[in-house]
């Protein structure tokens, strides 16, 4: 059986289930943090897809909705301050906080 890929099970599944959304948000932020840029991208244009969608989150942050998304794409390369204030609005939304820990 093929598989149905990010926009089958793993969309639905972050749709209905806010563990397993935060959970990506938190990996995209990680993978910032780990200078894999590419992957935190595609990470949080999957979450954006998931929960809060384009034309919502570009209100939020006052973008224009496909300008939001040639960011988020595999060429893509937004700003420090467009991908804090879209992480801002994505914390806002799901109701977290995030924060950094020391790990040794």
């Amino acid at each position: 059986m093929p598989s149905k890929g990010w926009h089958g099970h793993r969309q639905h599944r972050a749709q209905k289930d806010s563990e397993f959304r935060k959970a990506l948000l938190i990996e995209a932020v990680n993978s910032l943090l780990a200078d894999e840029i590419d992957v935190a991208k595609s990470l949080l244009k999957n979450y954006i897809n998931a929960s809060i969608l384009f034309e919502p989150l570009a209100k939020k942050v006052d973008k224009n909705s496909k300008s939001l998304q040639r960011m988020y794409s595999a060429r893509g390369n937004p700003t420090a301050q467009s991908l804090f204030s879209v992480i801002h609005a994505l914390q806002e939304a799901e109701g977290i906080k995030l924060t950094v820990n020391e790990v040794h």
